[in-house]
């Protein structure tokens, strides 16, 4: 696969990677609070499903090989 194509690949993952994170942007377990003009939000929960979906693939684009 040349340098270009990969590019392509890489961006179009990226936008759908995107899309689907505006739908799952607050999922419980998350951890968010705001106090005064300050507000944190840190996504474990969110985090921890893309983690597991990306290990789905990619495992199965091993075994594919």
């Amino acid at each position: 696969m040349s340098v270009g194509k990969l590019f392509i690949v890489l961006g179009v993952a990226f936008i759908i990677i995107g899309v689907i994170w505006t739908f799952i942007g607050k999922l419980p377990g998350d951890i968010s609070f705001k106090r005064g003009n300050f507000s944190f939000h840190f996504p474990i929960m969110t985090s921890i499903v893309v983690s597991i979906v990306l290990s789905i693939i990619l495992f199965l684009i091993g075994k594919l090989k």
